[in-house]
């Protein structure tokens, strides 16, 4: 256990000093995941978490039995050989261990499988379509004096035309709005080919199909933008049709909404 907690600070310390200014997007040298805004992805860091310590302690043990074995049963210390070929109690153990560990493991890796997969009474529901190479986004809860919805595609902005401040291959010129500690859904589909809608920082990843409607669900429990990528392999231009989520307090995104309409 001392060993374990040794590494566990070792490791710990190596996150810090390499993130100790947390953001939404990837960063050089980044080790870690993205800071967490939504419920489903501080489970899934808290899961990570637990998950290495079980690794730690697993990977420490097994080297300290593999150098103990090495070192007392080498042909010098040991000249000769033992003939024992069973051992009942330690198979016993070697077996029943790592059931109890995939056990106490599996538990709230279910629950929080679970948990990503529930959609909990949306206020409000976004359409997000993938294209070759750009999302289409539709807000169609809204609909204006001529019955039109709102709805709008978002292109990444080229690199000779970012301004200061822009993320390149991240930057997008229309981004998705969505309020603050609300409950979204997001309905995600393709209309040519196989794509994938994910923010790390969100904790979403769905996968969007031609002719199928995949949903996923948002809670985000802070402002501020938050960047991801497509995330399955789509063609010549797969790594430039990224993803700009914008979460804004509820005045500012009716606000949004009401200038939507407008146009």
């Amino acid at each position: 256990m001392i060993y374990t907690s040794i590494l566990f600070l070792i490791y710990t310390f190596i996150i810090f000093l390499f993130n100790f200014n947390l953001s939404d997007t990837s960063e050089n040298w980044q080790l870690s995941f993205q800071d967490p805004a939504t419920p489903i992805m501080e489970g899934i860091i808290n899961l990570h978490h637990d998950l290495m310590f079980f690794i730690c302690a697993i990977s420490i043990f097994v080297s300290w039995m593999l150098l103990r074995t090495v070192w007392h049963f080498n042909e010098t210390n040991n000249s000769v050989a033992s003939n024992l070929t069973h051992g009942t109690l330690i198979e016993i153990i070697w077996t029943t261990t790592p059931s109890i560990i995939l056990l106490v493991i599996a538990i709230p890796s279910f629950s929080l499988l679970y948990a990503m997969d529930e959609i909990i009474s949306p206020a409000i529901t976004i359409k997000t379509l993938g294209h070759q190479w750009y999302w289409s986004y539709e807000y169609s809860d809204y609909l204006n004096t001529e019955n039109e919805t709102v709805n709008f595609d978002s292109y990444m902005i080229p690199e000779e035309d970012l301004e200061l401040g822009h993320l390149r291959l991240l930057e997008v010129d229309n981004r998705m709005v969505i309020p603050v500690n609300t409950h979204i859904r997001i309905i995600i589909s393709a209309a040519d080919v196989l794509h994938s809608w994910a923010v790390p920082s969100l904790g979403v990843k769905c996968d969007a199909i031609p002719g199928r409607l995949n949903q996923a669900s948002l809670f985000v429990k802070r402002e501020g933008l938050y960047y991801g990528q497509c995330s399955e392999i789509c063609g010549i231009n797969h790594g430039f049709m990224p993803i700009v989520v914008e979460v804004v307090k509820l005045p500012n995104y009716i606000f949004w909404v009401s200038n939507k309409l407008g146009e």
